[in-house]
């Protein structure tokens, strides 16, 4: 048993739990208070309303310094794992919020806060079941010759991504290179910054329409997902 506890995935394992649990927890009690329902209240001290993100950092920068001093031994990684796992859901859970520099949880914006955490729970997910592109096992599959003619390329796409306005692709990219290079040739968001420096007035055009056509298509499905985890936004709430 022992020995199982000492496997080095089982920290991962448990901070992605901990993150998942976390979140869904603070937002089952976040959407009681704010339906009047159960014993929870919005935590307010001496007129100042302290947001979970407070104490979220506190657990995640004793997660941190508990995780460097149990330098990857038990019980003390483990401990670092789960302190780290829902501390960070408590603070993503307010990314909006902290972005924004005021209270949109709520709000249009504060979807903004979803999305993030659940594209960390999809990049902790994938590094829990062993997607790693910085594993051994990888490096003696391809060669250090081919390595240094692959990862060039790989990062390359990841940033071309990013440069495109495809976030969540360039995430999921850096650990399924595929979706990268794919992610790269495509047209790029409208508004990104890449559209502005290197597409022509009818390549803008076609972005916007392609991008529409995407949004149409799956963007209320995504949104409709979000109000079901989230509660729906309520305008100028």
């Amino acid at each position: 048993m022992d020995s199982f506890w000492n496997e080095p995935k089982v920290p991962l394992a448990l901070l992605f739990v901990a993150f998942l649990v976390t979140f869904l927890i603070t937002r089952t009690i976040t959407r009681l208070i704010r339906a009047g329902k159960g014993p929870f209240r919005n935590n307010i001290q001496g007129g100042v309303h302290i947001h979970h993100a407070v104490p979220g950092l506190i657990l995640l920068l004793i997660g941190a310094v508990t995780s460097v001093a149990a330098a990857g031994h038990a019980p003390g990684s483990l401990i670092a794992a789960v302190l780290i796992g829902v501390g960070a859901s408590l603070v993503l859970d307010e990314f909006a919020l902290i972005l924004h520099l005021t209270d949109v949880y709520w709000t249009k914006e504060g979807q903004l806060s979803v999305q993030v955490v659940s594209l960390t729970v999809a990049l902790l997910g994938l590094l829990a079941l062993g997607i790693d592109p910085f594993t051994e096992d990888d490096l003696s599959a391809v060669g250090h010759l081919g390595l240094l003619v692959v990862l060039p390329v790989h990062i390359a796409c990841v940033l071309v991504c990013v440069a495109k306005g495809k976030y969540s692709t360039a995430a999921v990219a850096a650990f399924i290179p595929p979706v990268g290079w794919i992610g790269a040739v495509r047209l790029a968001r409208p508004g990104s910054r890449w559209a502005r420096r290197h597409y022509s007035d009818a390549k803008k055009q076609r972005a916007r329409d392609r991008a529409s056509a995407f949004d149409a298509r799956f963007g209320r499905w995504g949104l409709d997902v979000e109000d079901l985890v989230a509660g729906k936004p309520t305008m100028g709430e």
